[in-house]
């Protein structure tokens, strides 16, 4: 989960908030401090921690806050929003040409993600802005750097344009004109990257930007590397002028230092993250999402999309008929985990879910070998055993159990994972807040849970062995 280490400091330092009745100054500079501390740890500059400790402290001592019959939650409230403004205020969206097709160039360091992560975004401007996208391999100079992006090219449908190793800013020119003449409605430039920044890959990038003129610059940075990222930015910002970041492995062990950092250093945007190796895992940056997940608040509307890309509305409008007549079954959950799988790994989906859940879903992931014996499971069991679980006495567990060559512990614990999926799925389509995911402050402008009655499904998982 991104930034949980981050999130476990600051939830501790607030934790401690919750707990008294009465807040006074001093536990608010405590508080403070605390964050200060885990803000630092997590590599954020350090005149970005002091200018936000500042900024927090100063609306959180007021009489407002103080006296309020929730003092803690105030706080909290506080911290949210000024996340959220150090992140950016909104999301940024790439801005698009007003004739001839828009034109992407992706820089930054060598080791970033440069050249996936491109390709990635040209996936995700196919799939959900119906964009006809044309790769172009401007990096000449790193071995297999046209292949790679062939590679992924062909794994996302996206042509390539290439002239093996040709002058860059030929490469760029040609690939426009190209793009043009077969009808293609935006150009994502694959540059060059170094292990550091030289002054004859500026020069390079330069002149690619001065020849096509792009609609974007766009600087990939990986989130693992901190204030280094920073750094990067800054002298990327200088020399070319970026319009924005595209944030990669946050699904790593970020520790926060460049999402928080950035946009102080730069006064440019992160436009995208990077949540994963497939080449579907990447999205749109949003501040105030971000800001909720790194205070465990989860981030419901991400979860929300996520299903709705996900899931088949007919088998979904099925399955809340069911579950308001109380009729899930174990064939239902076993679809339900396979559409699960469709949504990325569970440990990503773990922050965004608000509260305990969210935390006790941490580190999980979706095995395809648990799914295979999931399935073997239920797969054994008689159609009315299936659609009645209160059947399975322990001889019938015993007979499951042998039908699939697996154990009665593993027809147990597939059991309670349904168990806890019937749980929740009620909830969520009550509208109600399940056990595990209260004493969350109310931030206001929540959504109703129970509009996400198309995602049922999460659960505690355990692996089988």
């Amino acid at each position: 989960m991104a930034f949980e280490g981050l999130s476990e400091k600051l939830n501790s330092a607030f934790k401690r908030l919750r707990g008294k009745g009465r807040v006074t100054e001093a536990d608010v500079k405590e508080a403070m401090r605390e964050v200060r501390l885990a803000l630092l740890e997590a590599d954020v500059s350090y005149k970005v921690v002091k200018e936000f400790v500042a900024s927090v402290t100063e609306r959180a001592v007021g009489s407002d806050v103080l006296e309020s019959l929730t003092p803690a939650q105030q706080i909290i409230k506080i911290v949210n929003e000024e996340l959220t403004a150090l992140m950016g205020g909104s999301s940024a969206k790439i801005a698009f040409a007003n004739s001839g097709p828009p034109v992407v160039m992706m820089v930054g360091l060598q080791g970033a993600g440069k050249t996936t992560n491109g390709a990635k975004l040209a996936g995700l401007m196919k799939r959900t802005q119906g964009k006809r996208p044309l790769l172009v391999a401007c990096d000449v100079y790193r071995p297999a750097a046209i292949t790679q992006l062939q590679v992924v090219g062909q794994q996302l449908g996206i042509p390539v344009f290439e002239m093996g190793q040709a002058d860059p800013v030929k490469i760029a020119q040609e690939a426009l004109r190209y793009a043009k003449d077969h009808g293609f409605d935006m150009v994502f430039l694959d540059t060059a990257g170094r292990l550091h920044i030289d002054e004859k890959l500026m020069d390079e990038l330069k002149s690619i930007k001065a020849t096509v003129h792009p609609n974007e610059i766009l600087l990939v940075v990986d989130a693992m590397t901190g204030q280094d990222a920073v750094s990067a930015a800054t002298a990327f910002d200088e020399a070319l002028g970026i319009d924005g970041g595209l944030l990669t492995k946050l699904d790593g062990d970020a520790r926060g230092g460049a999402a928080l950092s950035i946009r102080s250093a730069t006064g440019k945007p992160i436009k995208f993250v990077g949540t994963g190796e497939k080449l579907d895992m990447i999205e749109l940056f949003h501040p105030d999402r971000m800001a909720s997940r790194i205070l465990g608040m989860g981030d419901v509307l991400s979860l929300i999309e996520k299903a709705e890309q996900s899931f088949d509305e007919k088998k979904a409008a099925e399955l809340e008929q069911k579950l308001r007549k109380n009729r899930f079954t174990l064939t239902d959950f076993l679809d339900q985990m396979t559409q699960l799988r469709k949504m990325g790994d569970l440990s990503q989906l773990a922050g965004m879910m608000p509260g305990q859940l969210g935390r006790q879903m941490a580190g999980a992931e979706v095995d395809e070998r648990l799914l295979g014996r999931q399935e073997a499971i239920i797969l054994s069991m008689t159609p009315q055993e299936r659609e009645n679980p209160g059947l399975l006495d322990a001889s019938r567990k015993r007979r499951i159990a042998a039908g699939c060559g697996l154990e009665v512990a593993d027809v147990n614990r597939l059991l309670k994972q349904y168990e806890l999926m019937l749980q929740l799925t009620r909830s969520l389509t009550k509208g109600k807040m399940p056990k595990g995911m209260g004493g969350m402050p109310k931030m206001g402008g929540m959504p109703n849970l129970g509009t996400m009655s198309k995602m049922h499904g999460f659960g505690r998982k355990k692996r089988l062995k």
